[in-house]
């Protein structure tokens, strides 16, 4: 279907996407929306208490609102509360596992997030795309 171009290479073929055919951006967001960052890592989130907003941000956020460049080498989360931080890098390893790459947490305090315009990493990261993440307060 000229989906995907493929090369021998020795004993082994390397399959490409082809990022140039018009179902590639729809077909890139139904995975992402089925199996991507925004579905897994809350499945690993939910649950941990504290947890009042999450995020992701950073080129991942970035791709997804259709910004050009490279693929993410890893996921930019932000949590917002006051989670353990085992609990939290615990559910981001699994979460990274998962998705094949790394997922890097940074957590704000709420009292931060209402005041992000002061502070310069929060006010640049909301000027910038982030995607919401929605956490089920049931374990996982």
């Amino acid at each position: 279907m000229g989906l995907a171009s493929t090369e021998k290479r020795g004993q082994s073929v390397e399959v490409r996407v082809r990022a140039d055919t018009p179902a590639f951006r729809p077909l890139a967001e139904l995975l992402a929306l089925t199996y991507g960052p925004a579905v897994v890592i809350p499945q690993h989130l939910s649950g941990i208490s504290g947890i009042d907003l999450a995020f992701i941000y950073g080129s991942w956020a970035a791709r997804r609102a259709g910004e050009p460049g490279d693929a993410p080498a890893d996921i930019d989360v932000l949590l917002v509360g006051n989670p353990p931080r085992g609990a939290v890098n615990e559910a981001a390893r699994r979460a990274g596992t998962n998705l094949g790459r790394e997922v890097n947490v940074r957590i704000v305090s709420t009292a931060a997030w209402e005041a992000a315009s002061t502070d310069p990493f929060l006010r640049t990261l909301t000027e910038r795309p982030i995607v919401s993440l929605e956490l089920r307060e049931e374990n996982p």
